[in-house]
């Protein structure tokens, strides 16, 4: 063994460990573990590493290297787009720190102490707000979801193309047609956008009409939109899809269905999103969960690639059981003949999301949708009124909006770094995904907002327009 002394964060790794460790599996060395790597797939030099710290060292390094960020915290923060910030109950919070959440094995029966119970309690609250019947455990993303929905949608149908809103996270895009896999692949689902009219933010019907037919195997819009535009045309466009044989796919933000109707009541087969806003922190660099729920028929059932958990009586009276089903047909029973490999994990962020639902109820939620609806048009009336600055889609949106500064003549790069010298983040800056749309930035508003926050805005975007 090259190493005769333990990694200095790990005092259980010294050699006599390891060997025992190779022993017990049959070979000689971890060389052997690594045979199967074509050696110009492998790095065949030293990788040049900083000295090694101590811990308490490393530890003083990460700490003084984060101190450097700027959070939502320290500044007024209304960037969006994805990631949103919204209120998190303590009790969210406290309930997920418990041992018997944080210390559960996936897969192991003695880690179940409750944890079931837990997330069938998910799965029924999202499919009571979504008023679907089916709902799989999270999967790592919104877009994920929506990946795994399209894939379903193309086992149901037997078809190899989907229309997909142009007015769209790019980041969701690409994740789809990741999901979509290259063209080069048997297994390739073709991708067709759909423009979006110019004049409301709307889909363009027109454009959907002439770019669907015998091979679509799904239609995905959402609402809100990427734009935060509420998308009215939801009837009419699961007609066209349907009419041509077709599945419909509705992303949606879950928190805005207190005030908004479910996906469900317009047509759509599956609802895609995430459940981030409900009671989940911004994070980086981690899953901020995604779902996918339909209708409760074996269609739809036998396509999922997530895993799903159900009720039954026991042996005792008024006594109930929770655990897995369908497990046979996903990666983690077949393996790599499963539906689709389901990847990251994020079923902690589902025991958060329980606890918010249960807290909020049918009225906290009618209650902060009708909140951000108030605030989020509040705030797009007072930049509407600065000079030079327009709100591009004015009515008709939910939390977000697009907010033009083409009359100013700045970028959007300057006013945000203008902002930011005013501890404000300004809105996501469209300029480069949306040309079209010129110099102009998504803007989010949400229930943390106040009414001095919004005005504190204004009077700061006056402040940099006019420098």
């Amino acid at each position: 063994m090259k190493n005769s002394v333990a990694h200095p964060y790990m005092a259980n790794s010294v050699p006599a460990l390891k060997q025992e460790m190779l022993d017990s599996i049959g070979v000689q060395s971890i060389e052997e573990l690594f045979q199967q790597i074509p050696h110009e797939h492998r790095l065949k030099r030293p990788v040049n590493l900083p000295p090694a710290l101590t811990e308490s060292e490393l530890r003083r390094h990460l700490v003084t290297t984060l101190s450097k960020n700027k959070t939502a915290e320290q500044n007024l923060n209304f960037l969006g787009a994805g990631c949103w910030q919204h209120h998190v109950p303590a009790a969210c919070d406290e309930v997920i720190r418990r041992n018997e959440w944080l210390t559960s094995v996936f897969g192991e029966p003695s880690s179940d102490h409750g944890r079931n119970q837990a997330w069938f309690e998910f799965c029924s609250q999202l499919g009571e707000l979504l008023n679907m019947d089916l709902v799989g455990l999270p999967v790592r993303s919104w877009g994920c979801g929506a990946g795994h929905a399209i894939r379903m949608a193309s086992r149901i149908t037997g078809r190899n193309e989907v229309a997909v809103v142009r007015a769209i996270d790019p980041e969701r895009l690409s994740v789809i047609r990741n999901y979509c896999e290259p063209v080069e692949m048997a297994s390739h689902i073709k991708v067709r956008l759909i423009d979006y009219d110019p004049a409301t933010g709307l889909l363009d019907l027109d454009d959907l009409r002439a770019n669907i037919g015998s091979e679509t195997a799904a239609v995905y819009f959402e609402t809100p939109s990427y734009f935060g535009v509420i998308e009215q045309q939801g009837a009419e466009i699961a007609a066209l899809a349907h009419a041509v044989g077709a599945e419909v796919i509705v992303g949606v933000d879950a928190i805005s269905l207190g005030v908004l109707s479910s996906p469900s009541d317009f047509g759509a087969d599956i609802v895609v999103g995430t459940t981030q806003p409900l009671g989940v922190h911004m994070n980086s660099g981690g899953g901020v969960s995604g779902f996918i729920a339909s209708r409760d028929e074996v269609r739809y059932a036998h396509q999922y690639p997530t895993l799903f958990i159900s009720i039954a009586e026991t042996i005792k009276a008024g006594e109930y059981g929770f655990g897995l089903s369908l497990f046979e047909q996903s990666s983690f029973g077949l393996r790599d003949k499963g539906n689709d490999w389901v990847g990251h994990s994020v079923y902690m962020w589902a025991i958060a999301n329980a606890v918010y639902m249960a807290m909020m109820g049918p009225q906290g939620f009618e209650d902060v949708g009708k909140i951000i609806l108030q605030r989020a048009h509040y705030a797009a009336k007072l930049l509407a009124d600065i000079p030079g600055v327009r709100v591009t889609f004015p009515s008709g949106f939910f939390k977000e909006f697009i907010v033009n500064f083409d009359d100013t003549g700045l970028r959007v790069a300057d006013i945000n770094k203008r902002l930011l010298a005013l501890e404000i983040f300004g809105g996501k800056d469209l300029s480069h995904d949306f040309p079209e749309l010129g110099a102009s930035a998504l803007y989010c508003v949400t229930e943390i907002h106040t009414q001095a926050d919004l005005e504190r805005l204004a009077n700061a975007l006056k402040e940099v327009i006019a420098q």
